[in-house]
């Protein structure tokens, strides 16, 4: 079986890294309209319909498709180059309003004409404003500095929404994709028991016969089995299960199963499933009780909601198997968990909140190049916050995010004024430190970041009530001493700031960006001042008058989002190593980033790697197959098994561990510094808005060696581990002397442009 699923996903790669390479015929490739790619497509009740988007008029029956509701809408695409440090020179881009002259090249809407430009993202639309419910179709041709002037790109057809702004975030309809089981067998009961192999957020159809019309079957869908059958009492109220009654008809009959509306996930703040999708249940399993006929596989299949997602977009395989194993339960889970077409908080409550959206923005971004979903998800949670105080101080972040990865700065200019005071500067006391229990939270206060309540500090979840104290459950937040200063919702307020300094400058806005820096930077010494403890090496979790305590939370927020000196940061990693996984799910997005910021690549692989009950593969031990909300059920006993924001190393593998991120918005310059550490393999392919990343690394018997295939139209600076003891280093087969990276353990091999490279250092 091991070799078995070698072989296959060295095929996969090797499809996907062929896919990296140019377009044979020399045409722009992936085309976006408003970061949506599938803009020329329609669905029918979730389902890809055969009629392009501009005759979705002559259908009788209503079709869903990704209406583009800006008048002003952005173009994106990939630019084609075989060549080695391939940037595109020029461009034209034309938007008509019939396909024949878009076909002809005639922008009869728009012309751009031949613009002298690198800029393949998020490329403005400059005409007159397009108008509602109206077909457009577009085309690219591109210049690049070693090929020339490529072919036209296919025509890209879009339609624009009945109502239209000059901005407004553009996203798909949820759609539906039919799956068989992966196993049909019989009960010791003698009930059938569907297995459709992993965990998805469903409805079931069945073809069954009934010889007299006078049987009744009895469903039990479910996400965990208990003896061979599906548990009727899973232990915890959200792991889910559902029974259903269906009285058969004489003769044969396809049914399709109505998941009644659960009271718990349909409230006034949860996101409902559109009626053209209806509701849904997440269930891996379906045993069909009191049916005596057979079951061919093709009689019971499971419509899975979801939001487009390509399976091909991202891969990862690597020499551990159990990493293999946390990939794949992660991957699958941002896929699966995106069936209410915003991020919500598993199926308990389906709720947006900042922290899971911040978490599932990574990880769809290591997974698929799709950003629609992240960008709608972040507005939506401008108007409406949640009550914890770092969620608030969230929104930057989630903000810069969308920014690095699109390239398209509209979202900050439309937002620019509601993310101002999630800073929280608002809460800043005399001491310079913010507060939410000193009596600042003014009604003028809570208006402007829009709650209709007062905010507080949540450090990291679960946690216990009782009275008006909050207090650690399991060490999910090892022990963290709750005081009116808090080092983690301040460091969170740091990075805020940070932030701030860093949308202000994208936005041109030079006094903002100069008040927000040198707010940051201050606080930045009034922070490590204030939170350090010089004699023990370690940041306390609030006030020396008030604790003594030191979490493993107030130190690896502040490794993570860079609040540690220098000279103190082998200090704080030691304290932070010792602490192990002592925070939840949600907290270890954290504690991943503090190892990699601090360059611990064995420590960090251990931590993904490992296999106890506060572990990524302890979900998939348990039986889920898709993240679950806490390590496991005795550390949240109302926990789902179906929360996205447990699944970090959808993130951690490509951002950190193969070391892809983007250094400039838009990938337009890219970082690789691969930090595998004991691994002797991984390769991955990343998905970005430029095209995909390709890195592949091997590292045994003295010889380290990393392969990078990077699309035209983008850089790469280049980082290889510093080995110890002397060394030879290669490029492509030839000698080269590399600089290093001064106190970090890393060689810099400099700045490449698109194709494909290979470095070696050996003993």
């Amino acid at each position: 079986m091991k070799v078995t699923r070698s072989l296959r996903g060295l095929s996969l790669l090797i499809t996907l890294m062929a896919a990296t390479s140019a377009v044979a015929d020399n045409r722009p490739s992936g085309l976006m309209t408003d970061l949506v790619e599938h803009t020329d497509r329609t669905w029918q009740n979730g389902y890809a319909s055969s009629l392009p988007v501009w005759k979705a008029d002559e259908a009788i029956e209503e079709l869903q498709y990704a209406a583009i509701r800006s008048s002003r809408p952005t173009f994106t695409w990939i630019v084609p180059g075989e060549k080695r440090n391939t940037m595109q020179t020029a461009y034209r881009l034309i938007v008509a309003d019939n396909p024949k002259d878009a076909a002809e090249g005639k922008g009869n809407v728009w012309d751009s004409g031949e613009v002298r430009s690198d800029r393949s993202v998020a490329v403005p639309y400059s005409g007159k404003p397009l108008l509602p419910a109206k077909n457009y179709f577009w085309r690219v041709r591109t210049t690049t500095d070693t090929e020339g002037q490529s072919q036209w790109s296919e025509v890209k057809a879009f339609r624009t929404a009945d109502r239209l702004s000059e901005y407004c975030v553009s996203y798909y309809p949820q759609i539906k994709t039919l799956e068989l089981p992966s196993e049909v067998r019989r009960t010791a009961s003698g009930a059938t028991l569907v297995d459709f192999g992993k965990d998805a957020f469903a409805q079931p159809v069945l073809t069954l016969t009934s010889a007299s019309g006078a049987d009744t079957v009895t469903l039990h869908l479910g996400e965990r089995l208990a003896d061979g059958a599906v548990s009727r009492n899973p232990g915890q109220s959200t792991i889910r299960y559902r029974r259903c009654r269906l009285p058969l008809m004489k003769g044969t009959h396809t049914y399709r199963i109505k998941i009644e509306k659960d009271g718990r996930n349909t409230g006034g703040a949860a996101v409902l499933m559109p009626g053209y999708v209806g509701e849904v249940l997440p269930f891996r399993y379906c045993e069909i009780e009191g049916y005596a006929g057979t079951l061919p596989p093709a009689s019971v299949v499971r419509e899975t909601v979801h939001y487009p997602f390509n399976e091909t977009a991202s891969y990862f395989h690597s020499s551990d198997s159990v990493l293999n194993q946390v990939w794949e339960l992660c991957k699958h889970s941002i896929r699966a968990t995106s069936f209410a077409g915003l991020y919500v908080d598993g199926d308990r409550e389906r709720i947006p909140y900042e922290a899971d959206a911040l978490i599932n923005q990574l990880c769809h971004y290591g997974v698929d190049r799709e950003y629609t979903m992240a960008r709608r998800s972040y507005e939506y949670l401008l108007e409406r916050p949640t009550w914890p105080t770092e969620w608030i101080l969230q929104a930057a972040l989630i903000a810069w995010n969308d920014y690095m990865y699109t390239g398209d700065d509209r979202s900050l200019r439309a937002t620019y004024e509601r993310l101002r005071p999630r800073t929280l500067l608002s809460l800043r006391e005399r001491n310079g430190l913010i507060s939410t229990t000193t009596g600042l939270q003014t009604k003028e206060f809570l208006s402007s970041i829009r709650m209709g309540s007062p905010i507080r500090d949540i450090v990291d979840w679960p946690h216990t009530k009782e009275g008006s104290k909050l207090w650690d459950v399991m060490g999910e937040s090892d022990g963290f001493v709750f005081t009116d200063y808090n080092a983690v919702t301040n460091a969170y307020h740091y990075e805020a700031l940070k932030l701030m300094g860093r949308i202000a400058g994208a936005l041109g806005k030079g006094d903002d960006e100069a008040f927000y820096t040198a707010e940051a930077e201050a606080f930045k010494r009034l922070f490590v001042r204030s939170f350090f403890d010089k004699e023990k090496g370690r940041f306390r979790d609030g006030l020396s008058a008030d604790t003594d305590h030191a979490s493993l939370h107030a130190n690896m927020f502040v490794m993570a989002f860079g609040l540690v000196p220098e000279k103190s940061e082998r200090q704080v990693l030691d304290f932070i190593r010792g602490r192990g996984m002592a925070c939840s799910v949600y907290g270890a997005q954290f504690l991943m980033d503090a190892l990699y910021e601090a360059g611990d690549a064995d420590y960090a692989l251990r931590m993904l790697t490992k296999t106890d009950d506060r572990s990524w593969y302890n979900m998939i031990r348990a039986g889920s197959t898709i993240s679950t909300e806490a390590w496991d059920n005795k550390y949240k006993t109302n926990q789902d098994w179906n929360h996205a924001w447990g699944a970090v190393p959808a993130n951690i593998i490509p951002r950190r561990l193969m070391g892809v991120e983007p250094l400039s918005p838009g990938f337009g310059t890219i970082r690789v510094k691969p930090m595998t550490g004991a691994l002797e393999r991984a390769e991955a392919v990343v998905p970005t808005i430029r095209g995909a990343v390709s890195v592949s690394v091997a590292n045994k018997d003295g010889r380290y060696t990393l392969k990078l295939t990077i699309p035209a139209n983008m850089k790469a600076e280049v980082f290889l581990p510093l080995p110890e003891g002397r060394y030879k280093a290669f490029a492509d087969g030839s000698p080269v002397k590399l600089s290093r990276v001064k106190g970090e353990p890393f060689l810099y091999a400099g700045t490449v442009g698109s194709g494909t490279y290979v470095w070696e250092i050996s003993d």
